[in-house]
């Protein structure tokens, strides 16, 4: 199921960059190939400070992960124990996979960017 997510993930990005080539090479006019870079600009900023701001909460996430295996150590029950830290592994395993997409999200809209640079440079 991870390997699912992660393909969408690719998918669902090389299709928002085809989408962006291809409306762009189309363009025959500068002032209109400018304006359309323009605005995927704009639009890859967005998602790119979404994708930034993820990362910090994947950062707080995991100072609760670390707190609550601590705090799971300390109390030391056995039964109770070993459900927490099934929870805390739960969710260290969530967090990897969220950075990872974001990873992937920050690679294509690098790219997105790159390509609407390129566009607005060139004639």
């Amino acid at each position: 199921m991870k390997v699912l997510g992660y393909i969408y993930r690719v998918v669902s990005n090389f299709a928002f960059l085809a989408l962006v080539y291809y409306s762009l090479n189309f363009m025959e006019k500068y002032n209109q190939r400018a304006i359309v870079a323009i605005l995927v600009l704009v639009y890859a900023t967005m998602r790119t400070v979404s994708a930034l701001r993820s990362f910090y909460f994947f950062q707080k996430i995991e100072r609760l992960e670390l707190e609550a295996r601590r705090l799971a150590a300390v109390a030391g029950e056995a039964g109770a124990a070993a459900q927490r830290r099934q929870v805390v592994s739960d969710v260290a395993v969530l967090r990897r996979d969220g950075e990872m997409k974001s990873y992937i999200d920050l690679f294509f809209l690098a790219m997105v960017v790159l390509l609407c640079i390129a566009k607005i440079v060139t004639n």
